[in-house]
């Protein structure tokens, strides 16, 4: 306790808000010896003894107001306890208390140290500095309750409490520990966006760190739609918060990818490809995980937003994505319904666990678009009038383009799906002209049949 409390003291005087929070970090596998001693004989007696005589007796004490004293008391020994659980839960520890370790405990013992953690903001004047404390118990609240979670889905923990229950929802309880960890996260952050100090003293400063933490456990809840309630309160408080540019390139990059995706699937794909572009320049270039995350939703953006597809050198670094995002690339290149079709349904089950399936699936008007220009091409010129230059023949029987349908996708089809087909790109803009039904003819446009392709 006593190397603990004198790193406390060292960060304290040097009002280093790192170097605070590291005397709160719980990595407990990364040094077992050093957690270990600090447990000591786990008795809370001598503890609370030990922490008495370093916060109030000891000469050698930091001097700091009655009120940070009792907060900083409370937290350490409040994390002296969660050590212990976590201790037990590692299988480090062998005292007999120590019988029935888990996961859930943990969760509960590091949920009553993050309590006092925001406690010491609201009652006992903490000072902002101090907020990387914050940072470190919300993101270990986060990780402890997924890992309660995963032990309850395992079966070893609370095994029976969901028997002889008539409205059992296994959704509920498979991320029991998340959801209720979401509501002391929420606190975080409303003990951020609340404070009315002015901004150099502030705690509005931790702001979106708080907001990154809740956004990756609404996204793991599979409750996106929530993370709009904090956009929404963002907006509202925008004129009393510093700017997103002052805060670390860490905290912006994660926060426009989540705008960047929340827009996404709202479908408001220009705005989406916004944000998603400004965490891509911002992106660290050797974090390859969040570079492939952002274009696993901006590569869509741009299919759809400019018609462009994704070079084999931008993928090249990314394996996984290749493997999604090629084959459908040169299927729409090709103007293969038959290929797309399979690279859809080969890619489903990822693209649908990365809610992009759907936005993917609108890939075909573009696949479909450019085997329609391919037959206008091939149509040829009309006989130049007058010696004048040759146009386009601009008249193209339905039938042509329901061959070339018929054989890029591999089905038969017949006329009036065909129009359809036909009447929808026109509508996308994807293609100029009109049908002539009678005529069983397409009537185009004779500049920019086809918009965007220079044809």
């Amino acid at each position: 306790m006593d190397s603990l409390i004198r790193d406390f003291r060292t960060a304290f005087a040097e009002m280093k808000g790192d170097k605070l929070a590291e005397t709160l970090r719980p990595d407990v596998q990364a040094n077992p010896a050093k957690f270990l001693t600090l447990w000591g004989r786990g008795s809370l007696r001598e503890a609370t003894s030990d922490l008495n005589f370093l916060f109030y007796s000891d000469p050698s004490r930091f001097r700091m107001s009655a009120e940070e004293t009792t907060g900083w008391f409370e937290i350490y020994l409040t994390y002296w306890k969660a050590i212990g659980e976590i201790l037990a839960a590692e299988g480090l520890r062998n005292d007999a208390k120590s019988s029935k370790p888990s996961w859930t405990k943990v969760y509960e013992a590091w949920k009553d140290l993050t309590l006092q953690v925001i406690r010491g903001y609201t009652h006992y004047e903490f000072e902002n500095w101090t907020i990387p404390c914050l940072y470190v118990a919300g993101k270990y609240l986060r990780l402890f309750a997924i890992r309660a979670d995963e032990e309850r889905k395992n079966g070893n923990e609370d095994a029976d409490e969901t028997v002889m229950q008539d409205d059992f929802d296994p959704e509920a309880v498979e991320h029991k520990m998340l959801e209720d960890c979401t509501r002391h996260l929420n606190r975080i952050f409303q003990t951020c966006l609340n404070d009315r100090a002015p901004l150099e003293e502030s705690r509005k400063w931790g702001i979106y760190y708080a907001i990154n933490l809740l956004f990756k456990s609404y996204f793991k809840l599979n409750s996106a739609t929530l993370s709009k309630n904090v956009l929404k309160a963002i907006q509202a408080g925008r004129g009393d918060m510093p700017t997103l540019d002052k805060f670390p390139k860490s905290q912006q990059v994660t926060f426009k990818y989540y705008e960047g995706v929340l827009a996404f699937l709202e479908e408001n794909y220009e705005e989406a490809e916004q944000h998603l572009t400004m965490a891509w320049h911002m992106c660290h270039k050797d974090a390859k995980r969040n570079l492939e995350l952002i274009l696993t939703y901006l590569i869509p953006c741009h299919l759809l937003t400019t018609h462009t597809l994704p070079s084999s050198q931008l993928l090249a670094p990314f394996p996984r994505l290749q493997k999604l995002f090629l084959p459908l690339g040169e299927a729409i290149k090709k103007a293969d319904l038959h290929a797309f079709d399979l690279a859809l349904r080969d890619g489903e089950d990822e693209f649908i666990k990365r809610r992009i399936y759907l936005t993917l699936e609108r890939g075909r008007d573009i696949a479909l678009r450019n085997l329609l220009r391919k037959v206008f091409i091939a149509g040829g010129f009309e006989p130049a009038k007058d010696g004048g230059a040759p146009v386009r023949r601009t008249r193209v029987p339905v039938a042509e383009f329901a061959a070339a349908i018929k054989i890029s996708g591999g089905e038969d089809i017949d006329t009036d799906e065909v129009e359809c087909l036909l009447a929808n790109m026109i509508y996308k803009n994807l293609m100029k002209g009109y049908i002539a039904h009678e005529r069983g003819i397409v009537v185009l446009s004779k500049n920019g049949a086809f918009p965007g392709t220079k044809v």
